[in-house]
């Protein structure tokens, strides 16, 4: 019994003595991992250091630092949900910890949760007034609600208080470069560089803030410099990569993008560009090739666009890419029109038609527009397939219906053939500037102006002309416009993150070089390429006064080549001016003529598809009104369905991001 006792005596003894060591060292290993968390965290290797976070707080999961690392890790990945699931639990383990407080400022503000943004870091700065990262999260909080020169302020005021802080620094740069002063940033980022001449960081920005004001020898030797101390950041490599691009050095961009590629197989912009250096030395196949490959990993509208314009410019209409790239865009245009979208199905079969005119799938096409009520066009596109041998007998009992049903329509009873006399009067060319290239895709501005392009072929008033996209200088775009006999020309600018885009389109007066307006739209999602350059050209053609012909009279009676198709409404009031007279405006949107040379006004009575008929009433004591007047459409024009829409530049949202 003795003995008994003694064992158990003994054991206790034991299990007193091995327990604090067995706790210790279970810190000690959850320490370790936190360790080579940081480790990883200051290579910028967020994956592994996510794993090794994870690991300590298995270990010990009230180790508030861990959850902390966690959360920035996750932020850093764009995991914004779930890096606010970790710094509020890191707040809970740590109450009075001001940067996880300032790290769940960064995270509302990612996620679009700006209220909850502003009161979090009111509270911080409440408690402490000068918190240097609850200053620059402040800033940043303004830059999201588009507040670009409140940031601006507060970032000075910033830098006057921490003059060496290099994220304040070139916070102050960027934001004052978004608003136009280019020498100013320079002489912020310059700054920068004399305080922090060994940091890969500061080069990385100084390049892009270079290049941006178009001093790209400049700028590559910054970028140079960056790579020198950090040889393989990707986002560094990606700007050499556009930068040589942009210096007409298209093979070592080439070499670049491969790097990147084989570094980073996801890496879509390195694609992308990788496909237009090889258009750009005009090795076409090829760059359908990458291009297509590119589009197996992920979608890019961006990647499309220029495979599909490389496709267009140097394959004939039988290559069977074509069509298996047509196919693509007439199933997307019966998904949209199966969800009743009708407007993108509309897009996306003419896209497809764009790249195979001769596809069957123009039947769908066609039956769209019967039902969005285009009869006449609908029986226009028939009568193609039919002169094209794609017809069977439904489609030659529709074409012989509606050709019955058409018969009493209006251009019937004034003999006229509508398709023969559509015309466009406004003559706009667009435009993008050389200089101007996106941080996530080289030449975006180029290629958001071509897609504008294609969409105003539709648009029933203006006449986008056939002009080089890219243009060196405004002063060459002015002069191409001008020469050219166009009426405005629109020079496109594009800025950008990988989820988010903003079009800019700035239209100018042809004749004089004079500003006629800006038209702005922001876009996300999967097709904001095409929305936003959508949105562009619905301001521009809201903006635009409808003109028109009038074609033939009757006694009283006029008849003028505009109708439903161009949105006319029965009562409107159309004014008539003197062929050959009016004159685009030397300034601004619209037409200049005489008090003279305004013979009269027709009020529509009767609107068909295509055309439509009014009441002639002359102006002044005699009748002046002949066939060939030109007709402008008096209409009220609300300010909403022209203002630019504002949002904040997704560019600088997104680099301000990266100073994290």
């Amino acid at each position: 019994m003795l003995k008994i006792r003694l064992l158990i005596f003994l054991f206790c003894i034991f299990t007193i003595m091995i327990l604090p060591v067995n706790v210790v060292a279970q810190q000690n290993t959850a320490a370790n991992h936190y360790e080579r968390g940081r480790h990883f965290m200051a290579e910028e290797n967020w994956y592994s250091a996510v794993e090794s976070f994870l690991e300590c707080f298995r270990l010990n999961p009230a180790h508030a630092q861990a959850v902390a690392a966690l959360a920035e890790c996750y932020y850093e990945l764009a995991e914004f949900d779930e890096a606010l699931a970790w710094v509020r639990r890191a707040r809970q383990l740590s109450r009075g910890n001001m940067a996880a407080a300032n790290l769940e400022v960064f995270t509302l503000i990612a996620l679009g949760q700006l209220d909850a943004a502003s009161t979090l870091v009111a509270e911080v700065l409440r408690q402490e007034p000068y918190n240097r990262e609850a200053l620059f999260a402040a800033g940043e909080l303004d830059i999201a609600r588009n507040r670009s020169s409140e940031a601006l302020i507060r970032y000075r005021e910033a830098v006057r208080r921490y003059p060496d802080d290099r994220r304040l620094l070139i916070s102050l740069a960027l934001v004052t470069l978004s608003l136009g002063d280019g020498e100013a940033a320079i002489n912020h980022i310059n700054n920068a560089l004399k305080q922090h001449s060994d940091d890969y960081r500061v080069y990385y920005f100084a390049a892009y803030i270079y290049a941006q004001n178009n001093r790209l020898q400049e700028a590559i030797r910054y970028a140079d410099r960056a790579l020198h101390f950090r040889p393989h950041h990707e986002p560094t490599l990606s700007l050499m990569a556009s930068l040589r691009y942009r210096n007409n050095q298209f093979e070592e961009s080439i070499r670049l993008c491969d790097i990147i590629i084989d570094r980073n197989r996801e890496n879509m912009s390195a694609w992308y560009l990788k496909g237009l250096s090889l258009t750009r030395l005009r090795r076409n196949n090829e760059a359908i090739t990458i291009l297509s490959t590119a589009t197996t990993i992920n979608e890019d509208e961006f990647i499309r666009a220029i495979l599909e314009d490389t496709l267009i410019a140097s394959t004939t209409l039988e290559d069977p890419r074509r069509a298996r790239w047509a196919a693509w865009h007439f199933e997307k245009a019966r998904n949209f029109r199966s969800r009743h979208m009708m407007d993108q199905a509309l897009f996306e079969y003419r896209r497809g038609l764009r790249l195979n005119p001769f596809a069957a799938d123009r039947r769908e096409y066609a039956e769209l527009l019967r039902l969005q009520g285009y009869p006449a066009r609908y029986l226009e596109e028939l009568r193609f397939l039919q002169d094209q041998g794609i017809a069977d007998r439904s489609l030659n009992d529709a074409v012989e219906t509606y050709g019955s049903l058409l018969s009493n329509n209006l251009f019937r009873q004034w003999r006229v053939d509508p398709v023969d006399l559509a015309e466009r009067h406004w003559k706009t060319a667009v435009f993008s500037l050389a200089g101007q290239s996106s941080f996530y895709h080289a030449d975006a501005g180029a290629v958001a102006a071509s897609v504008v392009r294609e969409l105003l072929i539709h648009d029933r008033n203006i006449t986008p002309m056939n002009l080089e996209l890219r243009q060196a200088s405004f002063s060459q775009a002015f002069r191409q416009a001008r020469e050219a006999g166009a009426d405005y020309f629109m020079l496109i600018s594009v800025t950008e993150n990988e989820r988010d885009i903003s079009i800019k389109g700035e239209l100018f007066v042809a004749r004089t070089g004079s500003s006629a307006g800006t038209f702005q739209t922001f876009r996300t999602g999967t097709d904001r390429l095409r929305d936003a350059s959508k949105g562009i050209v619905d301001q521009l053609s809201s903006a635009m006064p409808l003109r028109g012909r009038l074609l033939s009279r009757r006694q009283n009676q006029g008849l003028i080549n505009k109708g439903k198709a161009d949105r006319v409404q029965a009562n409107a009031v159309f004014d008539i001016v003197k062929k050959g007279r009016p004159q685009v405006s030397n300034e601004g949107i619209g037409l200049t003529f005489s008090a003279d040379e305004l013979v009269g006004r027709l009020t529509i009575t009767n609107v068909d598809e295509e055309i439509c008929i009014g009441t002639l009433t002359v102006n002044g004591f005699f009748d002046r009104i002949e066939p060939g007047d030109e007709v402008i459409l008096q209409q009220e024009i609300s300010a909403a369905r022209i203002a630019p829409e504002s949002a904040a530049n997704p560019e600088l949202r997104a680099l301000l991001r990266t100073l994290r």
